[in-house]
């Protein structure tokens, strides 16, 4: 006779199997545990000390004191803050769509299997990872406004006149814009590589058959393919120039005489020098907020896009 050996019961089974199941469910959150541990200490508790300040007037010795929405009045009635949100404006649609053309320039022109172009993608990717402050020292010599400075000394050889640059409240935003728009084009470019090597190769061939230009291949192809590249780049640009401050800082430093002056730095100012806390605090919130709806508005459009 032979024994047979009968299968477990079902319900034994599960019973030890659900605290293996816990064990291994809270694995992962034990790794993330440090991190957000940092994040809530750093980012998240800031954030709501923030919002709560907004609403009053800072005084760290005597006590806080109730201003309720009167914060909020000054950043919109000031004319300092408003005329902050208008550079910072500028500044963000300067640089977006600055840095997604002359991304996506770059990108078709590195795009391929070529053995060399790994050495010019990371060459021209080398601005994004440099330090921003090292970045904006450097361009602040080459804004020298001198006609010994390297940007006036090429002018010059050009037969053009010397140019004020950060100097003169006439160029100061667009200089700080073009440093931008240098840095931030090859973050872009390599989205954009990225998504171009998911291009359907045929599409090409097929309109080539079809007797389609290059411009026509990349009008009815290319720029179809890309369009949810297009929205990422969109809301990261935005934000990014929406949120600008070490550059602006290190250049000119808001001025001169506020020309170049961005919210980001003047809350920083109002904040930590002018001790005006439940001010910057309503100027933070308020940053917070436009980029809140300027995300909440591109990923609206980009679905309706999508239906």
């Amino acid at each position: 006779m032979t024994a047979t050996l009968s299968p477990p019961r079902s319900g034994t089974a599960s019973r030890h199997d659900k605290p293996v199941r816990r064990r291994g469910a809270l694995v992962p959150w034990l790794f993330l545990a440090p991190a957000l541990l940092l994040f809530l200490y750093f980012k998240f508790i800031p954030i709501f000390v923030m919002i709560r300040d907004s609403f009053f007037e800072v005084r760290p010795f005597l006590g806080n004191l109730w201003v309720g929405l009167d914060n909020y009045r000054t950043v919109v009635t000031d004319d300092a803050f408003t005329s902050a949100m208008l550079h910072s404006a500028v500044l963000a649609l300067g640089t977006t769509v600055g840095s997604i053309l002359l991304g996506l320039v770059l990108a078709l022109l590195v795009e391929g299997p070529a053995r060399y172009l790994w050495f010019v993608r990371t060459a021209a990717f080398l601005p994004v990872v440099t330090t921003i402050a090292a970045v904006a020292e450097v361009w602040r010599i080459m804004y020298h406004p001198g006609p010994d400075g390297l940007l006036n000394g090429i002018a010059g050889v050009a037969g053009l006149t010397p140019m004020p640059f950060l100097s003169s409240e006439d160029t100061s935003l667009w200089s700080i814009m073009g440093m931008m728009v240098w840095r931030g084009a090859p973050y872009d470019m390599m989205i954009f590589v990225a998504g171009l090597v998911g291009v359907d190769r045929t599409l090409y061939e097929a309109a080539a058959v079809d007797g389609a230009t290059v411009w026509q291949r990349f009008t009815r192809v290319t720029l179809p393919a890309l369009r949810p590249v297009f929205w990422i780049l969109f809301t990261l640009a935005a934000i990014r120039g929406l949120r600008v401050f070490v550059e602006v800082y290190v250049l000119t430093n808001g001025g001169p005489n506020g020309s170049s002056e961005v919210l980001m730095t003047l809350i920083y100012k109002e904040g930590l020098q002018n001790n005006r806390l439940g001010v910057a605090s309503a100027g933070a919130v308020v940053l917070f907020l436009a980029t809140l709806v300027l995300t909440v508005i591109v990923q609206v459009l980009r679905r309706r896009q999508e239906t």
